[in-house]
């Protein structure tokens, strides 16, 4: 196991009526906000009402930026930041999901960057103040609810870019499986398939007795996989809502990831995909990890049927290492088509001319991956094969 130091100062508020303490949580902070958000779903499902007759009951100012899309953009953060800046805002309020909260956290760091937010992302200025934020959780999936990390795309330029810091943890976050009651099924599963894609790069290391952080996420990926199937079957089961809303926070909120040097290959090759093509992140993950794991499975067939015996309950009797590695990522695969996702790239309008620029994009900061370092021709290869059916 590595060294680590592990610190996470999100406070969680979790469970029926938590909203309540919206304004509370709020004041210690400020009287005066900007409250982010996406579009109608929130006030169709009466968060949005609900959100605000928890500032008005607490007598707060609020300003209120909408418009938040899947695979956020640059230009939404700089209407942003102009209203912070005019209103003398102090607090910022994220309401839904993780693009929501990240458009947020940029914001939030940005107002304190004299210059173009989009350096933040390609310069790797660090940050080291941003306003107070504080989060409402309407969809289970990134984690963001509990980490330091947004991730924006600059459309005009196609570049879909990450930042890190300290000080964009969430001072709070309110967590209210109830407000996922709502969530359309392939969202759901979108969402669902991050969460286990988050716990699978963290997962597939060379560290050495790291059970605790095995048995996690193994106990994580079980969890979606059941939770998830009982969701889709009836939307308002609570217990299946407050599991999965759980496991997105716990797969990304650092914990896993202390003491082991994981991969992130897929989320790098998803996004990438994302920028250019404007498609759900999720959709792109269940298309890639198949594809990478068989590409690199040689560099550890022991960890593979470790996963597919811990997770998929596949038998391990008179079979190889490989067999049993394959049969493990086959079970992945079927489950991802089951849910209605998984299939090819070309099924989403996506073009193989299109490979060799993702692939560029994927490797310009240098090689990519832990579990085995890759490269432009093996990223290459892995698109390839996302294509078609072998």
């Amino acid at each position: 196991m590595e060294n680590f130091i592990y610190c996470n100062p999100t406070k969680i508020l979790f469970g029926k009526g938590q909203i309540f303490n919206l304004g509370s949580e709020i004041k210690n902070y400020s009287n005066k906000i900007l409250f982010v958000y996406g579009g109608e779903s929130i006030r169709k499902n009466g968060v949005y009402n609900e959100v605000l007759k928890q500032l008005n009951r607490y007598n707060i100012i609020f300003f209120e930026l909408s418009g938040v899309v899947p695979n956020p953009r640059i230009s939404l953060i700089k209407k942003g930041i102009e209203i912070c800046r005019e209103k003398g805002i102090g607090f910022i309020l994220a309401v839904g999901g993780g693009s929501t909260i990240d458009t947020a956290k940029t914001i939030a760091a940005a107002v304190k960057y004299d210059g173009d937010p989009w350096d933040l992302f390609v310069k790797r200025i660090p940050i080291k103040e941003a306003l107070p934020i504080g989060t409402v959780l309407t969809i289970a999936a990134t984690g963001s609810e509990m980490n330091d990390t947004a991730v924006i795309t600059n459309w005009e330029k196609h570049e879909k870019r990450m930042i890190s810091a300290e000080a964009l943890y969430p001072k709070f976050s309110i967590l209210d499986p109830e407000c996922t009651y709502t969530v359309p099924n392939n969202q759901t599963v979108f969402g669902s398939i991050d969460i286990m894609i988050h716990l699978l790069e963290q997962y597939f290391h060379h560290d050495q007795e790291t059970m605790v952080q095995d048995v996690l996420c193994e106990g994580l990926l079980k969890t979606v996989i059941k939770y998830l199937t009982m969701a889709l079957k009836d939307p308002e089961d609570y217990n299946a809502r407050a599991n999965l809303m759980w496991a997105s926070s716990l797969a990304l909120n650092g914990l896993i990831g202390s003491g082991v040097i994981s991969d992130w290959t897929t989320h790098r090759i998803g996004q990438e995909i994302s920028a250019i093509y404007d498609i759900p992140h999720g959709e792109s993950l269940a298309i890639v990890w198949p594809h990478w794991a068989k590409y690199v499975m040689e560099e550890g067939y022991g960890k593979f049927k470790q996963y597919a015996t811990n997770v998929w309950g596949a038998n391990d009797e008179h079979k190889t290492d490989k067999e049993i590695a394959i049969e493990g990522i086959d079970m992945t695969e079927k489950f991802f088509s089951k849910m209605g996702v998984g299939y090819r790239l070309n099924y989403l309008k996506i073009y193989e001319k299109d490979i060799e620029i993702i692939a560029g994009k994927v490797v310009e900061p240098g090689p990519v991956g832990n579990f085995k370092k890759l490269y432009k021709e093996d990223v290459i290869q892995i698109l390839k094969k996302c294509f078609y059916k072998d």
